[in-house]
């Protein structure tokens, strides 16, 4: 069996369950889900769907880099929203931050997020090297 790693950042929200920001093992990053938090004051970013979800990535960067890792690295994602009528505008944020990279993706609708976030984004990364 695999060693796993797990991964806490300052830089990203504190885990607020029984759950880590990330986890490696097989030579891949698990992260967990991220939603619009601020690490620095544990509330909710409010503002349009392509704000939240540009924090969403900040936070899902800063759990990349402790594992360092970066967005090239990812290798599948998996976006929940609690309205696909925000797909379009989430999508538009999502392709900005990834540029040219294209990794596998899920999108699924969600009754709801925690704190009544609007959406969350969690990712599979390979580790350079592995």
């Amino acid at each position: 069996m695999s060693q796993l790693k797990t991964i806490a950042v300052e830089n990203a929200p504190k885990a607020i369950g029984p759950y880590a920001q990330g986890i490696v093992a097989g030579g891949f990053l698990f992260s967990a889900g991220q939603v619009h938090l601020d690490p620095a004051t544990m509330k909710l970013v409010s503002g349009t769907i392509a704000e939240e979800t540009n924090q969403v990535f900040d936070n899902l960067e800063a759990v990349l880099a402790g594992a360092g890792c970066t967005l090239a690295d990812v290798v599948k994602t998996t976006v929940f929203l609690t309205d696909m009528g925000s797909f379009a505008e989430m999508n538009g944020a999502y392709a900005a931050r990834f540029g040219d990279h294209r990794p596998a993706r899920s999108t699924v609708q969600v009754g709801a997020l925690p704190g009544n976030g609007r959406v969350e984004i969690e990712l599979i990364a390979k580790l350079p090297g592995a």
